[in-house]
């Protein structure tokens, strides 16, 4: 994996960027527009950032007009899984034993909750 591709990804803002594109293209002043909402920076700021990530291959552009079109490239993405893929064996563990303590406590909560409810009607009898 390139280095360019975790440096765009490394940023906050950029990041809330391709939050904003997996939802669905936007423009670019729709994406400026959001953004200084969310973290007060201007449109020249938000054209930087999206620079950054198109050259990074994470996103398209396309002309509609006067507009710019932004949109997520796939391309870039399925480079991304891939890398990360091949640390998903490291996480399957600790989340399969996750699950596990999970159902435990759901289990148990349950057990306690018909217990309590044996006590009440006991009391009530």
């Amino acid at each position: 994996m390139s280095d360019p591709v975790f440096d765009a990804l490394g940023d906050p803002v950029r990041r809330r960027i391709m939050e904003l594109l997996a939802e669905g293209e936007a423009s670019a002043g729709t994406v400026a527009a959001l953004l200084k909402e969310a973290f007060g920076i201007s449109q020249p700021a938000v054209s930087q950032h999206l620079k950054v990530l198109r050259e990074a291959g994470l996103v398209t552009v396309r002309a509609e007009g006067t507009r710019r079109i932004y949109a997520v490239d796939e391309a870039g993405l399925a480079a991304v899984r891939a890398w990360l893929e091949r640390f998903a064996g490291a996480f399957a563990g600790p989340l399969d034993a996750l699950e596990t303590e999970l159902a435990r406590g759901r289990r148990e909560r349950r057990l306690q909750g018909t217990t309590d409810e044996v006590r009440r009607r006991r009391g009530a009898a």
